[in-house]
């Protein structure tokens, strides 16, 4: 019952470096290929049925794409005006989302070619992906060294676990960016899967998708997922924080103590019978119902993304928290060790 991993070539960037595909295998039906390109996460096939949104060749990951299932960072989510200071130091950050930073900047962490080591453990091979982001890389300070892991449990499950190491002072916030679709990976619309969030409090934000700081309880709101409802149920209410966010965009603060592995979201799909569950240790999750997705990308499959074909559970620290003193600390300092670790446990 041990985990079995395939390597294989994944045509090259513009410079002639090759990239990878590693293809984890578990005996329990769930298979996993992920991208040194990026960390992407291409292909999530439980019992034969591919549940997220990507493409089949790396031509497509090259081109702007919408984060499909990309680690992101430095930092994901948004910096407000794509700037923070860290010790009295104000550090200036690429602004690529208006006026704001946004998931690392122009060349994140989702544009990268990591390192691949393939490892052994008593439960089979794993992947580990290993980058180092140089001091000053899209503004940030310090020297960045990451390894983000991915194995396969036998719920089943895909576990990602990160760990980062600095030499100066810096922020931190790696999440995986992937898009679910449980019901066909994305040939048809998500409103009807149910979610399920373990969250009685999420941030709003502004005009500018920054949170403004409150912690604004969900009851009696849109926002309130404490009970399974259908993502569509209430999605295009004139709520001003759905308007804001053209549907849910939001970041949920997950209930528990952060630094321990609880569940935060639950999302099935009433037509396969399909669900996953997201157990996470971070303090937030954001929802995302891929509200910009506009048809014009044409994925595995030859199926073309239309809006709202998927949903993100983006696990995570909360936006803008290098700004926000009141949000849980995205610092990282020398001698210190970052890490987080999500899972996405998938049952019928």
């Amino acid at each position: 019952m041990n985990t079995t991993l395939e390597r294989r070539p994944f045509g090259s960037l513009p410079d002639g470096t090759p990239g990878e595909c590693f293809t984890l295998r578990h005996p329990a039906g769930l298979e996993a290929s992920i991208l040194d390109y990026g960390g992407i996460v291409s292909a999530l096939c439980f019992r034969g049925q591919d549940v997220v949104l990507g493409f089949e060749q790396l031509g497509p990951y090259l081109e702007r794409h919408p984060y499909f299932g990309c680690i992101v960072g430095r930092y994901a989510n948004r910096i407000a005006g794509a700037a923070f200071r860290l010790d009295g130091v104000e550090h200036r950050l690429f602004a690529n989302d208006g006026h704001n930073h946004l998931h690392g900047g122009r060349a994140g962490f989702d544009r990268k070619i990591w390192r691949a080591e393939v490892r052994e453990s008593p439960a089979g091979l794993y992947l580990q992906l290993h980058y180092r982001s140089p001091d000053g890389e899209e503004g940030y300070p310090g020297t960045l060294d990451c390894t983000v892991t991915y194995a396969l449990t036998p719920h089943p499950g895909l576990r990602i676990h990160y760990r980062c190491t600095t030499d100066r002072p810096t922020v931190v916030n790696l999440t995986n960016h992937s898009y679910f679709n449980l019901a066909d990976g994305g040939a048809s619309s998500v409103l009807e899967h149910r979610l399920q969030l373990e969250a009685d409090a999420f941030t709003p934000v502004n005009e500018h998708l920054i949170p403004t700081g409150e912690l604004r309880p969900v009851a009696g709101t849109p926002f309130d997922f404490r009970q399974a409802h259908p993502l569509g149920e209430r999605i295009d209410q004139p709520d001003e924080q759905l308007v804001r966010g053209h549907g849910y965009d939001h970041n949920f603060v997950v209930r528990g103590a952060a630094g321990t592995l609880r569940r935060a979201a639950t999302l099935a799909d009433p037509r396969s019978g399909r669900r996953m569950e997201v157990w996470t240790t971070t303090p937030g999750v954001q929802l995302y119902t891929a509200n910009h997705l506009k048809g014009d990308l044409r994925g595995k499959g030859g199926v073309t993304y239309q809006r709202r074909c998927a949903v993100c559970l983006e696990t995570q620290l909360f936006p803008d928290s290098p700004n926000q003193p009141a949000f849980p600390s995205p610092v990282l300092r020398p001698g210190e060790l970052w890490q987080s670790t999500t899972e996405y446990r998938f049952g019928v």
